[in-house]
């Protein structure tokens, strides 16, 4: 079986996409970071990080699916 590179376009940018937009639904939200630290398990400072790091730092599936159900929003509203 010979196999080959295939070419894709990777949006290098996905993690600030993502953080942009967590700090976006969670304001439409009315949600302070703290609130949203406390009702998915993670530190304020983990919440700051994620908003403001533009991208330099990540999350987990886990993590980014109950960001999601606590701004009310669908999983996909993070990569528009």
């Amino acid at each position: 079986m010979t196999t080959f590179k295939r070419n894709f376009n990777f949006d290098n940018n996905i993690m600030t996409k993502i953080s942009n937009n967590i700090k976006k639904y969670r304001r439409l939200a009315g949600i302070t970071q703290e609130q949203l630290a406390v009702d998915v398990g993670k530190s304020y400072d983990f919440i700051r990080r994620l908003e403001y790091k533009k991208g330099q730092i990540g999350c987990s599936i886990d993590t980014l699916y109950k960001i999601s159900v606590v701004l009310g929003v669908t999983m996909e509203k993070f990569f528009e």
